[in-house]
């Protein structure tokens, strides 16, 4: 493309001097010999110097092998390279993953996880077996090096607070991927997502894939709901994506208890505002709903669901005239 760029430069300059060469010279000696060496010159250039800034480019990016150091068919131990605070509960944990490396977890996966054998005090469940949970990573795909998890501390998360007691160098064991819904760009007209506190994380996978890519036309609304304003996940990232892509991305947040200055909407996601903001149920396979949350909201808002299926649809999506095909329960 660089050399088409050039070329067209050296064209353009080619055609200026053959239009002021046939005007009258009054006896002057013609300059097109000079034009012509100058414009050949400013062409070449033109793509040495865009050719070499595009092998800098291709240098500077990391080479990542098309090998995850992920299984899907069993724990393999990584070291917590880096935690980051993110709230009074809640913090980024970094994983690293061996050199040149990157998850390469499809579009929309997670990960189980479980305390590694190393652990001086490994995390077992009440029948003495380890205890695994999933996990749905915040870094993008293609990142070289690292893993990152999204944890909020729960009171009785015994996987939360097992990580959140882990020290840089500890591992933890990870096995995965884990597909979940197998999603493709432009695959919806209109995309509806109910996520609650930190079932957030599959649809920042979705919405962080979907809208860097250039050819997305998917229009996509995501309805979060949380206890506080102070309790919001990834409200920065989630702004700074309807910023950029207005035209494709709105978000709506609503918060139990509401504190002096919110303007959002307050109370649990009803049927109002689920009508007021989600595409409805008579786009057909066109639409599709993703909902993520604590069980007792999946099951008020899709119906229950049952161990790794989906199970029957009920609650308000089905009362709004939703069926089983426009709803998916992470």
């Amino acid at each position: 493309m660089s050399f088409v760029r050039a070329s067209f430069a050296a064209r353009s300059a080619f055609a200026n001097a053959r239009r002021y060469s046939t005007a009258p010279s009054a006896g002057k000696s013609s300059n097109l010999p000079y034009v012509l060496i100058g414009a050949g010159t400013a062409g070449l250039a033109g793509y040495l110097y865009l050719n070499g800034s595009e092998k800098a480019q291709a240098a500077a990016k990391p080479k990542i092998s098309d090998k995850s150091p992920l299984d899907p068919q069993n724990f393999v131990d990584f070291k917590l390279k880096k935690v980051e605070p993110y709230n009074h509960n809640t913090a980024k944990f970094i994983f690293e993953l061996p050199p040149d490396t990157a998850s390469l977890l499809p579009i929309a996966s997670c990960v189980i996880v479980k305390s590694s054998p190393d652990s001086p005090a490994p995390l077992v469940d009440a029948k003495g077996k380890p205890d695994i949970r999933p996990y749905t990573p915040i870094s993008p795909s293609d990142l070289p090096g690292e893993l990152t998890f999204l944890v909020k501390k729960y009171d009785e998360g015994k996987m939360s607070k097992y990580i959140h007691e882990m020290k840089l160098g500890d591992k933890l064991s990870i096995k995965g991927p884990i597909p979940k819904f197998d999603y493709k760009i432009n695959q919806f007209d209109e995309v509806g997502m109910i996520a609650g506190g930190s079932g957030i994380t599959p649809m920042y996978q979705i919405l962080d894939y979907a809208l860097k890519d250039p050819s997305n036309k998917t229009r996509f609304t995501l309805i979060f709901a949380n206890v506080t304003e102070k309790d919001i996940l990834l409200k920065e990232e989630f702004d700074a994506l309807a910023s950029k892509f207005p035209k494709t991305f709105n978000v709506v947040y609503t918060v139990d208890k509401a504190e002096q200055g919110w303007k959002g909407p307050t109370g649990y996601v009803n049927q109002e505002l689920v009508m007021q903001h989600l595409p409805p149920a008579n786009l057909g396979e066109k639409a599709k709903i993703f909902v993520c949350g604590p069980p007792g909201q999946v099951a008020a808002l899709a119906g229950k669901k049952e161990g790794m299926k989906q199970g029957a649809l009920g609650g308000v999506l089905k009362d709004l005239g939703y069926n089983e095909d426009q709803v998916f329960k992470f």
